[in-house]
């Protein structure tokens, strides 16, 4: 009996060697070369053909197209139709990533139950765990008497069979890279596997109308694991993160074909489930210290929804022969540009300063208005002056000291304004044309320095 052959492919993009390579000639991704069995063309060939070729569809004019209407269907969790841009689309391939036991599993089990609710037939295909398993998860969600079909099954054939049985409005699989096709040599989890799994569940898909969900697992960098094809294939790609030192999840859109990609879900993990947090700006700036420096009030934007964080800074006396600069949530590079700035352009002494940025409640910040805000934490606590506790502040900062015009003030303003903040620092630019309250006071600023003198900040 001949020996099977073995080829290398890339984990990354799917590019096939007969030998390994360190680094990937096709993506030149480093040590993702993968061995596998590769499969005899002959082989291959004899098989019977499974499906047709093509869709056999005609050409047509664009505008003979007929359009139709996209109906999203709200799941019942609204954090979750927030961030699908209001409901599930029939049809739509979604796919969710998380680290281990950040609350992937359980979120969806919560959101089968609230569609089995809605009169429609659900069914939960794991390939990782038990029925008695999810049936133990569920008693403890509360969810063990909704209409829900549980399938714990690996070979995608024989879920395709049970599919076309059953078929569900709306399908969870959980995890992709746990499927396999009987009829291919590699092992479940390959490149191989990974693609023709979801292949096949993208066009049950299709065909039938019904709302397929895969979970993905990551890897060390935080990526979802398999080829990147996965994530060009599925209309939605959700990533479900946390610090398991945290309550909070927060459930991230970076790809959405029937919506926006800016969108935010907070959800809080209690032993009852995943419970949504609708008031995040209230929750997030709760346990601010009053009256200690260091501390301020910025409102970002996350897609539509805007939030209240609270930004801190630490600036301490540094007895190494290189200062320390350690930044959680925001950008490290970012936060070494604005120290720079802040030595030159306000005149602070910050070389021979430890500084510690720290952003509560585990959010990370990357849009450029929190620049200000920063700035002036730092300021804060080099000076060790407590700012207003009615004072919210935001705007962008460039290399000249210049205070820059950021969007969506007046949103930012009205949230602000709902959690009783009475001062708001902002842009000069922005502040233009605004209608506030008139309990409301803006100090606009054009220059970080003016924004520094404005706040009593300057250090003796």
């Amino acid at each position: 009996m001949p020996k099977p052959k073995k080829c290398y492919v890339c984990s990354a993009c799917g590019y096939e060697s007969v030998r390994w390579y360190g680094k990937c000639p096709g993506c030149d991704a480093w040590n993702t070369m993968e061995e596998t069995i590769a499969q005899d063309a002959e082989a291959i060939a004899a098989k019977p053909q499974k499906q047709r070729g093509g869709t056999g569809a005609q050409v047509q004019k664009i505008y003979e197209i007929e359009a139709g209407t996209q109906t999203h269907a709200p799941t019942g969790i609204g954090e979750l139709d927030r961030v699908l841009g209001g409901g599930v689309v029939d049809g739509s391939l979604m796919l969710v990533g998380g680290e281990p036991g950040v609350g992937k599993s359980t979120l969806l089990l919560q959101v089968c139950a609230r569609i089995a609710r809605q009169g429609k037939r659900v069914m939960y295909i794991t390939g990782e765990e038990s029925a008695r398993q999810i049936r133990l998860r569920a008693d403890r969600l509360g969810v063990s008497r909704d209409e829900i079909y549980i399938l714990a099954e690996n070979a995608m054939d024989a879920i395709e069979e049970k599919l076309n049985g059953v078929q569900p409005d709306f399908v969870i699989v959980d995890s992709i890279q746990t499927m396999y096709r009987p009829d291919m040599a590699s092992a479940p989890g390959s490149v191989s596997q990974v693609r023709e799994s979801a292949a096949l569940m993208m066009r049950y898909a299709k065909t039938n109308g019904c709302a397929v969900v895969l979970v993905g697992h990551v890897t060390k960098e935080g990526s979802i694991a398999g080829p990147r094809v996965l994530e060009h294939m599925v209309d939605v790609v959700l990533y479900f993160e946390g610090d398991y030192q945290h309550e909070y999840r927060l459930l991230r859109a970076v790809k959405n074909r029937f919506g926006s990609v800016n969108e935010l879900g907070m959800f809080s993990m209690t032993g009852e489930g995943m419970i949504p947090v609708e008031n995040a700006s209230e929750t997030l700036i709760s346990h601010r210290a009053p009256g200690a420096s260091g501390s301020v009030v910025f409102c970002c934007m996350e897609g539509s929804r805007p939030m209240l964080v609270d930004l801190q800074a630490l600036a301490t006396q540094s007895f190494y022969a290189v200062p320390r600069r350690t930044v959680n949530g925001a950008d490290q590079g970012r936060v070494a540009l604005l120290l720079a700035v802040l030595e030159k352009r306000a005149g602070l002494r910050l070389y021979n300063q430890d500084v510690y940025i720290n952003v509560a409640g585990g959010l990370s910040l990357s849009e450029p208005a929190v620049d200000l805000p920063l700035c002036v934490a730092v300021a804060s606590s080099l000076s060790d002056v407590p700012l207003a506790g009615d004072l919210a502040v935001m705007g962008e900062v460039g290399l000249t000291g210049e205070v820059r015009a950021i969007p969506q003030m007046e949103r930012r303003i009205r949230e602000c304004v709902r959690l009783g903040f009475k001062q708001i620092m902002c842009p000069a630019d922005s502040a233009r044309k605004l209608q506030i309250p008139e309990d409301v006071t803006l100090l606009p600023v054009r220059t970080l320095a003016q924004a520094v003198s404005l706040l009593g900040l300057r250090r003796s």
